[in-house]
């Protein structure tokens, strides 16, 4: 089976260009499975709905994952076995009328106004390193683009006159996103100055590590996590809480749930679901500015 996990997890990465990070959940999820049909000694080749069953229940009692990873872990599975039917390793996909448990419901996680504020001062525009940092927050933000999507942003893809992006997205589908004023001044402080610093190796990515090479998903990450340590800010940061942020905002404001879906480059208007929900301050400012009981409430309370 590791041959035809390497070569599964090959063919994504430079046949399918998934990201890194999904590259890795895959794996992870691959050799969780891997080491079930060990202990039952099972072939993956010759695994049936029964077997299947049963290591639901594994990751479910045993492992004690989460509804939300085991979904993902059969997600996984499902699409290695359609792998494995077009290299004619195997005839059936066991997985693939196989239901997940009912994921948890859970309101995707955004940073507020000010807090936003708090993260952008951390960075040192003065050090080529700070101004870089304060382009990573500025762009998620601005543009709600995956990380994946960030680190391969190449100079040439960028027309700051309009202040667009083309960037490629998931499945190799590319999309223009948009970028305003404050990201812009950034971003413009960055190539004249910081960007000159780092890039030694005359590499046509924007974003520069320390090593001088291209910047990865996971330096993002942990650019991310040592800012939010330099603020009084109590949350967990992601470059995904950075996207759930720009679409809350959006919709917050007004902006229609297409538009997001356009903006976010989801294939389906089901994935821009989540975004659906708006806090609870906006509710009740909305709430008490159209409803006329409420106006009249209010005033009494008043």
């Amino acid at each position: 089976m590791k041959k035809s996990v390497e070569e599964f997890l090959n063919n994504l990465k430079y046949q399918r260009n998934y990201s890194d990070y999904t590259i890795l959940s895959y794996k992870e999820d691959l050799n969780i499975y891997e080491e079930f049909l060990s202990r039952e000694v099972l072939d993956f080749k010759k695994v049936k709905y029964n077997d299947i069953r049963m290591y639901l229940r594994y990751l479910k009692e045993e492992k004690n994952e989460k509804n939300s990873s085991i979904c993902r872990n059969l997600s996984a599975l499902r699409t290695f076995y359609n792998y494995l039917i077009t290299k004619e390793i195997t005839e059936s996909n066991p997985f693939i009328y196989l239901n997940g448990p009912k994921k948890e419901k859970r309101l995707p996680r955004y940073f507020e106004y000010n807090e936003l504020e708090e993260l952008f001062k951390v960075p040192d525009l003065k050090d080529p390193f700070g101004q870089r940092n304060r382009l990573i927050l500025e762009m998620l933000y601005a543009t709600g683009m995956r990380v994946g999507e960030l680190v391969s942003i190449k100079v040439k893809d960028i027309n700051i006159e309009e202040g667009t992006i083309l960037i490629l997205g998931k499945g190799n589908k590319e999309r223009i996103t948009h970028f305003g004023e404050y990201a812009k001044d950034i971003l413009l402080l960055y190539l004249e100055d910081g960007y000159k610093k780092l890039n030694k190796n005359n590499l046509e990515y924007l974003f520069i590590n320390n090593k001088t090479t291209k910047l990865t998903e996971r330096g993002v990450r942990d650019i991310l996590n040592n800012v939010i340590k330099e603020t009084d800010l109590s949350k967990h940061i992601s470059p995904h809480m950075l996207r759930h942020t720009f679409a809350t905002h959006l919709l917050n404001e007004g902006c229609d749930i297409l538009s997001v879906q356009k903006l976010l480059g989801h294939e389906s208007i089901s994935a821009t679901g989540i975004y659906t929900h708006v806090t609870t301050e906006h509710l009740k400012n909305v709430y008490y500015n159209n409803f006329p009981r409420a106006k009249m409430n209010n005033k009494k309370e008043e």
